[in-house]
């Protein structure tokens, strides 16, 4: 009796299992297809306007942080030039200098960047122009005096939205933050005065520093006048002199090297208000030096080459009315600062 009942369990065993096995093959395949689609979907849609699909094509995006949006400003064939760098040099004005130049300037600056982020903005402005780049203006921070050739990113950068290779694009596309930018392109694109994104680029941060207070309240004024280095020990000379290694150089000169003679390459060490600036003879001290000393051997080599240098000690890096903190400047030494960048590229004409 229980012979003849195991025998007539076990094929029912076997096609329940079967059963659960085409299943569960119908949910991967079912999953599978509606991943392809979603990709598919926005590699069609083009969330962030790179060119990728022309499908749904309208110049621009809509505002957003400028990670995403530079893809599609960086392409822009209206412009011949660009800044690039980070908030130290994102208060320079694109429409200030194009009056001082006759250049068109592109503010592609990425506030909390680095080289890393720079260099590959740099090479996604170029991979689009159809005409003669007139300037690139590089922010030359301390960030570019690192000694890891990896230049590592400090903040998240979506460096698949600026690839060359498809795959890794693609690869890129497959976050849920695609999912809600889908619907926001399709309403861009299809909207009948959709709010663009200001094409080129320029933002000025002095208003949110005004409503924090940075130019009112007493305790954000005093952390201007605390030496940042006071505790550096002093050397007679380099610790480290011919030691000091700086693979940033060796990208800045790849590029140089790489640039027709029309292009103008201007590199920019943006300002820093006294209290910033390394006590000559400690360590940061020598390592400034030696670090402008390899860009600016990095560039030499490049026939419309300058160098205009604002970390150092100056007048105006001295007064607390030009500065919000110690790296972030106000109008006054950004309109100084585009002056000099304005003679550099007249001089190199």
């Amino acid at each position: 009796m229980n012979s003849s009942t195991s025998s007539s369990e076990a094929p029912a065993e076997a096609s329940g299992a079967a059963a659960w096995r085409r299943f569960s093959l119908f949910l991967v395949g079912v999953t599978l297809a509606g991943v392809l689609g979603i990709l598919a979907a926005a590699y069609i849609i083009d969330p962030y306007d790179t060119g990728r699909s022309g499908l749904f094509e309208r110049p621009g995006v809509r505002p957003q942080g400028p990670r995403t949006a530079n893809a599609s400003r960086g392409r822009d064939p209206a412009f011949d030039a660009a800044i690039f760098g980070n908030s130290q040099i994102q208060l320079l004005s694109p429409e200030r200098l194009n009056k001082r130049t006759g250049f068109n300037f592109l503010q592609l600056a990425v506030p909390a960047t680095g080289p890393k982020e720079h260099f590959t903005l740099v090479e996604w402005f170029l991979r689009h122009r159809k005409g003669p780049v007139k300037a690139l203006v590089l922010d030359a921070d301390e960030t570019w005096c690192t000694s890891d050739p990896a230049m590592p990113n400090f903040r998240p950068f979506p460096f698949w939205l600026y690839s060359d290779s498809p795959l890794e694009y693609a690869k890129g596309l497959m976050r849920y933050d695609i999912l809600e930018e889908l619907p926001r392109r399709l309403g861009y694109v299809f909207g009948k005065n959709p709010e663009r994104a200001r094409p080129d680029g320029y933002w000025d941060y002095e208003p949110n520093y005004l409503n924090l207070g940075y130019d009112t309240r007493p305790e954000v004024r005093a952390r201007l006048e605390k030496p940042y280095y006071a505790s550096e020990p002093t050397f007679e000379r380099d610790p480290k002199e011919g030691q000091r290694r700086f693979p940033v150089a060796d990208r800045l000169k790849a590029l140089a090297d790489s640039l027709p003679p029309e292009t103008a390459l201007i590199l920019v060490h943006p300002a820093r208000y006294k209290s910033y600036l390394p006590p000559p003879g400690t360590e940061e001290d020598y390592q400034d030096r030696a670090c402008k000393a390899a860009m600016k051997a990095a560039v030499a080599g490049h026939p419309r080459s300058a160098v205009v240098d604002w970390r150092i000690d100056r007048p105006e890096n001295r007064n607390p009315d030009y500065f919000f903190d110690l790296s972030h400047y106000r109008q006054p030494i950004a309109m100084a600062i585009e002056n000099d960048i304005a003679k550099a590229l007249e001089r190199l004409r």
